[in-house]
């Protein structure tokens, strides 16, 4: 019974560490942006086009991207060093930060 309840333990413990780590907490994220700011602006809005903007896009798309790019399976000699340096917290945490900012919008 002691062996079922701690693998049980294990599981939940397992799950709720997923969950957190996908929502992440915007203010690390905007402490860690520095770097990203140098590319993508401070607020997530570049003004280059040849980079990305990441104020407003979906905080989903953006943790699969960047963990993509760690791996990776995107490869972009800029990111894939960038990435490859964050763990899943710093992912959640960032990607929390751009999400929230305002930048693009859906249009109706």
């Amino acid at each position: 019974m002691k062996k079922y309840a701690m693998m049980a333990a294990a599981v939940l413990l397992g799950l709720a560490n997923t969950a957190w780590a996908g929502h992440g907490d915007a203010a690390a994220g905007k402490a860690k942006s520095e770097v990203c700011a140098a590319c993508h602006g401070p607020d997530g809005n570049s003004v280059a086009p040849n980079f990305p903007k990441l104020a407003g896009q979906n905080q989903d798309y953006m943790q699969i991207a960047l963990k993509q790019y760690r791996s990776k399976q995107r490869t972009n000699a800029i990111m894939n060093g960038q990435a490859e340096k964050l763990t899943d917290k710093e992912i959640a945490d960032l990607t929390a930060y751009y999400a929230q900012q305002k930048g693009l919008q859906v249009k109706r």
